[in-house]
């Protein structure tokens, strides 16, 4: 039986690890309770976050214990950027976000069975901290020297970093501590670029427990260029419906570049390994089918919002180029889409003429008549041929969106208020 270490390691899952051999046989010797932790520093959670729940689920359905911390305390100082400081939301605004984070991080765990997932909160073991027992117990145990040498400090240092976020390493590596004497845990899991914060907690543990703990990070997911993964020319890919839709989402997997489809499979998905393998060797047959970068946004939409909102998706993708029927679109799914599209909004019904121009799909009027009068210009996709026709409500799809093309691939569109 492959062990969960070797299935990570297999899905390029792990960028780093305390010593490898103690981590397995921690593992093998389980069940072991395991944390990670993610800070409120906005409403939603985002697709650099699911690569870290997905990697505790993994855990869990191979035995452990996951303890699923949303930080009430570090969400308010936020862990510190190369770029600069970050700015500090209220307590309220943290607060709100919390609640909403853990209901996102809860759908994704199991919470029942011997090795249930555990919620947690770092605001419930700082909250009543005092400043002298903070320095005493936990400070005494962090060398300025190291914690200067951490890039993401360096980096910042001629720019300037204020104490709070220098010090967010000590709150972090509390965390661990805390839950290694409250529930026994021994593993933090993280991105790569909280490595200096995981391997800290280890030696925290160490310093002031004599205990042994274990770290492991996942890597940094890019695109071919070498950068961020889940970054789009309209922003963040979220979890949160209300600001990345579900057609937005499954684009962003349906757009992954070929060289990089197969990663982003084995470490998002929970295809097995050697059928992935199978997948991509059938893509490079026929790449122009897309089938692995079908299958990934497939598995991932359905993962996150449901196999209702794929099916939706996925027909809204056909039904703009004239492959599905328009009017089976619900209006939510529609209306997604074609902002996605770059569609644009007017107060009153336009020509046809003046909706491919506002829309962007022309640069003016007279380019408009000719596509239509070149036989290149659809409505829903149905071809036009008068120019002065009106997008009046009876021609809308429901009563406000009109799809518009222009020859076989450009697509955008027009929403009535």
């Amino acid at each position: 039986m492959t062990s969960v270490l070797d299935d990570l390691d297999a899905r390029g899952l792990i960028a780093h690890s305390t010593d490898r051999d103690a981590l397995r046989s921690a593992l093998d010797d389980g069940p072991l309770t395991y944390y990670v932790g993610f800070d409120p520093t906005a409403p939603s959670l985002h697709i650099g976050n699911l690569l870290q729940i997905l990697t505790a689920r993994r855990l869990q359905l191979a035995g452990h214990k996951p303890l699923m911390l949303v930080g009430g305390s570090t969400g308010l100082i936020g862990d510190p950027k190369e770029s600069g400081e970050r700015s500090m939301n209220s307590k309220d605004t943290v607060a709100e976000w919390v609640d909403r984070i853990r209901g996102q991080v809860s759908r994704f765990m199991s919470f029942d069975g011997d090795n249930a997932a555990t919620m947690v909160n770092n605001l419930d073991w700082t909250e009543g901290l005092g400043t002298i027992d903070f320095l005493r117990d936990i400070g005494k145990h962090f060398p300025v020297n190291r914690m200067l040498a951490r890039d993401v400090v360096s980096s910042r240092l001629e720019s300037g970093i204020s104490y709070t976020e220098f010090s967010y390493v000590l709150l972090q590596s509390m965390d661990f501590l805390e839950l290694y004497r409250r529930y026994g845990c021994i593993l933090q899991t993280g991105g790569s670029d909280q490595w200096g914060n995981l391997t800290a907690g280890v030696e925290l543990i160490r310093r002031a427990d004599g205990g042994k703990a274990h770290a492991l990070a996942t890597p940094l997911i890019t695109k071919a260029d070498g950068t961020k993964f889940g970054k789009t020319e309209s922003g963040t890919v979220w979890l949160d419906p209300e600001r990345t839709s579900p057609y937005a989402f499954h684009q962003s997997w349906i757009q992954a570049e070929d060289s990089k489809v197969g990663e982003y499979l084995k470490q998002f998905t929970f295809v097995p390994v050697d059928e992935i393998d199978a997948l991509m060797a059938e893509h490079q047959e026929k790449p122009g089918l897309r089938l692995a970068q079908r299958r990934l946004a497939a598995e991932m939409t359905t993962l996150v919002h449901g196999a209702e909102e794929t099916a939706a998706a996925e027909l809204a993708a056909q039904a703009l180029f004239g492959r599905a029927d328009l009017a089976e679109l619900p209006e939510a799914t529609l209306s997604a889409a074609l902002r996605e599209a770059g569609a644009a909004e007017v107060d009153e019904p336009p020509t046809v003429v003046d909706a491919f121009v506002v829309s962007g799909l022309v640069d003016s009027k007279s380019a408009a008549r000719r596509a239509i009068a070149d036989g290149g210009a659809y409505v829903n996709n149905v071809r036009v041929e008068d120019p002065e026709l009106t997008l009046q409500a009876e021609l809308l799809l429901h009563g406000r969106w009109a799809v518009l093309r222009k020859g076989k691939r450009s697509i955008s569109g027009i929403g009535v208020r």
